[in-house]
């Protein structure tokens, strides 16, 4: 190893450190100029200073949780289906039939889902 690739080394471990040094000082100095003194009503925890009317964990009904499920389940479908499109064209007859096949499961899990009772509003 020769001297400037020595230096070289040691100035890209100095730059960094003061990149860090900068980023920290920023951070801390950000948090020391915008904190709320703990004072009145922005004491309390939530809503802005009132009291909450209901616990943070029944906001939301259990029926929304299948549905969210299902969504899920189409949504990283898309993730699939969208590099199986860039593809096809080149891999052929064998790309479309593993994509009915994967369909099909995902149409097994909304029927399930249907017979469950995960589209019911009542």
């Amino acid at each position: 190893m020769t001297g400037a690739e020595a230096t070289s080394g040691w100035a890209g471990l100095l730059a960094v450190l003061v990149l860090g040094g900068v980023g920290v000082t920023g951070a801390f100095a950000v948090h020391r100029l915008t904190a709320v003194a703990p004072r009145g009503l922005t004491a309390w925890p939530w809503l802005s200073g009132w009291h909450p009317s209901e616990h943070a964990l029944s906001r939301y009904h259990a029926r929304w949780y299948p549905v969210t499920v299902v969504f899920l389940a189409f949504d990283v479908e898309m993730l699939f289906m969208y590099p199986w499109v860039l593809v096809v064209a080149d891999v052929g007859l064998s790309a479309v039939v593993e994509m009915f096949v994967f369909l099909g499961v995902l149409l097994l899990g909304v029927l399930w889902a249907h017979r469950e009772g995960a589209f019911s509003w009542q």
